[in-house]
């Protein structure tokens, strides 16, 4: 079975699964890639406008998997709405997708597997014969979204209209794959109810073999060794953000740190704003810079990695006596994955998609994202005796063992591709 995989990144949420196909099952796999991951062999990223490609593909194998790197298009131009670039930027990336393949006809898949969040396979049903099966990540639904949930950060008017838009690309593939899954119910449950017969829960995988617990060194980078007698808070996010809780993050480590001294806050995720209206609000480079700003800090306390490797990350986690994760009714990080298997104590914000995954005082601790003083609570219970908190980590990583682990979501993601290409095959 030849399989092409297409996603704007690699490796993504089917870099794992392309590998594991190429090399363990020995299915052919494509992999149609805008920004390659760096390496040997890796090339620039190139940017050009509407209009056909400026320059052949990059082509190369890694593990098995032969990449193909298309152009990547902006479809916005000076003349559009800030309501429709989403929309048209979609448009572009499914249009680079097309060319591109079309340009290569000795790529015939029997399958295709893409992320309908960039809309990039929607002109291959126009382009090959085989079915589509598509990731399904989030469906903006209104008044139950991460765009309104925080009144001291409100969303302008065009942001909510810009939120609909966004959901044109979703619906044309929707309508025009074979079949899709969702990385959990919470996110499933988020697309129209007439679409969802579609849509399977399937989790992208925890490699566990990779994320667990270890014993490592208290040295962080380039940081100074962390005491032997300190306790260790951790909090990651892809970008330290409203929408991530970064401000209610800093408000309880600080309540924290003024009556636990010996507590140093390792604190991992860039300044980039990913999601959310802060850059409305603020006038600092970074949301970062602006909490800081807004109060005084022991900054001798606290470690601000900014971005690290996986190999940084999970050294960390190892290290963590408790890992607080907040987040906005939105998807779930990875991050928090991550540290359930890495038998963290895991402190979360009480929203939707969270409790599908943490039970209070069963995996982790829930509280109430805005509720400072009952996070600051449940906190310094951890770090009163984390020992007997373990019970929780331990929870966790069983959790992860048994319903996100890769072990256990790679065979149900093969599963899943065999029956939508043995459902499409014409009947004799």
């Amino acid at each position: 079975m030849h399989i092409l995989f297409v996603h704007k990144d690699y490796p993504a949420q089917f870099g794992l699964i392309a590998r594991y196909l190429a090399q363990k099952m020995g299915y052919e796999c494509t992999y149609l890639t805008a920004i390659p991951a760096p390496g040997p062999g890796s090339v620039d990223v190139m940017v050009s406008p509407w209009g056909p490609a400026s320059s052949a593909p990059s082509v190369r194998t890694v593990d098995g998997v032969r990449l193909i790197q298309y152009p990547l298009r902006s479809g916005a131009t000076g003349h559009s709405h800030y309501c429709s670039e989403i929309f048209e930027n979609a448009v572009a990336h499914s249009l680079s997708a097309y060319e591109t393949l079309k340009a290569h006809p000795e790529i015939k898949p029997d399958l295709i597997v893409g992320h309908s969040g960039f809309g990039s396979t929607l002109f291959l049903a126009d382009l090959y014969a085989c079915p589509i099966l598509n990731y399904f990540e989030y469906f903006y639904c209104p008044g139950q979204s991460y765009i309104d949930f925080r009144p001291d950060y409100p969303p302008r008017d065009f942001d909510f209209l810009r939120a609909r838009a966004s959901n044109a690309m979703t619906l044309l593939d929707l309508q025009t794959c074979t079949a899709g899954y969702s990385p959990t119910e919470w996110q499933r449950n988020t697309f129209p109810e007439e679409y969802r017969y579609k849509i399977t829960t399937i989790f992208d995988g925890i490699d566990r073999d990779f994320w667990y617990r270890r014993s490592t060194s208290r040295r962080i980078g380039n940081f100074p060794p962390l005491p032997p007698d300190s306790r260790i808070v951790t909090y990651v996010a892809r970008g330290l953000e409203s929408v991530r809780g970064f401000d209610i993050f800093m408000q309880v480590a600080k309540r924290i740190g003024a009556v636990r001294p010996n507590v140093f806050f390792i604190v991992v995720g860039s300044d980039h704003i990913v999601y959310g209206a802060d850059r409305q609000h603020i006038q600092a480079r970074s949301f970062r810079e602006h909490v800081l700003a807004k109060d005084h800090y022991d900054l001798k306390h606290f470690l601000f990695t900014g971005h690290i490797p996986p190999a940084q990350l999970v050294q960390i986690l190892s290290l963590s006596d408790l890992h607080i994760y907040l987040t906005a009714p939105f998807l779930v990080g990875w991050s928090l994955f991550n540290a359930l298997a890495c038998g963290c104590t895991v402190l979360a914000s009480d929203v939707a998609p969270v409790r599908e995954i943490i039970q209070h005082e069963h995996n982790g601790l829930l509280a109430d994202f805005f509720d400072v003083d009952g996070l600051t609570r449940l906190a310094l219970r951890v770090l009163d005796d984390p020992q007997q908190f373990h019970p929780l980590g331990q929870a966790g990583v069983r959790l992860i063992d048994e319903k996100y682990s890769l072990a256990k979501n790679l065979p149900e993601m093969v599963d899943l591709c065999c029956r939508t290409v043995a459902d499409t095959k014409p009947r004799m």
